[in-house]
Order: structure tokens, then C-alpha cells, then sequence
């Protein structure tokens, strides 16, 4: 400890540690179930019996959207899977936290991909039929 620094700023220290560890289990659960909810509507709505649309353009939006949703899903996993072991040293748990926030984003932008997809394929069918 510091010779200037009063005890009362390290429970302060120590508080906001706590709270950054609350926070970084609560995102990685919500991280996990988005990943989760992707990942099963994607293995629901890509079977071999539906048709892709046969335009050109259209076929290679719909497939540029797949490929942005499945790296963004796989970029999300790889760092969850750097933060399976929680950290302790202080320094630690900051990156720790920060790779969970990280892989929310990567797994939202998943998320998002997934949706715009949908969209595509809602929209086309309207104006098919």
C-alpha cells in the first residue's frame, strides 16, 4: 500500500473488483445464450430441402450474411473460450472481464447477421409470391 493512500480506497478497490466479476458472469451467461439461441435457430432455418433465392444478388447477400453470422459466432466462442478460468489477480480480472464484453459484441453481431438474414428471406418470399 501506498504510503499516502488511505485503507478506505482499497475496500473501495476491492468493491469495484467484486462488482466488475458480477458483471463479467452475468454478460458471459447472456454471452452463452445467445451463442446458444444462434447457433439453434441456425441448424432450425438451414435445412437441405429449402430452396435459396435464385437471383444472383440475392443469393450472394443471403450468403454473405451466413458467412458474417457464423465468423461473428465463431469469433464470440473463441473469447468466451479465453475466459472459461476465471481470474484472480486484479489485472487479470480486467481482461478477463474485457474478453466478455468482448465476445457479447461479436455474439450480438452474430445475433444481428442472423436477423438480417431472416429478414432477406421473409422479404423475398413476399415479393416471390
Amino acid at each position: 500500500m501506498l504510503r499516502n493512500q488511505p485503507r478506505r480506497d482499497l475496500r473501495w478497490l476491492s468493491r469495484d473488483l467484486h462488482w466488475l466479476k458480477r458483471q463479467g458472469r452475468k454478460d458471459r451467461r447472456i454471452t452463452l445464450s445467445v451463442l446458444a439461441g444462434v447457433l439453434a435457430a441456425w441448424i432450425r432455418q438451414l435445412s437441405p430441402t429449402d430452396p435459396m433465392p435464385g437471383s444472383g444478388p440475392l443469393l450472394a447477400i443471403s450468403l454473405g450474411l451466413v458467412t458474417a453470422s457464423g465468423a461473428a459466432w465463431l469469433v464470440a466462442a473463441g473469447f468466451l473460450a479465453i475466459t472459461a478460468r476465471p481470474r484472480r489477480e486484479p489485472a487479470e480480472v480486467l481482461r478477463w472481464v474485457s474478453h466478455i464484453a468482448r465476445a457479447k459484441e461479436w455474439a450480438f453481431c452474430s445475433l444481428s447477421a442472423y436477423v438480417a438474414w431472416h429478414l432477406l428471406q421473409f422479404v423475398t418470399a413476399l415479393l416471390v409470391r
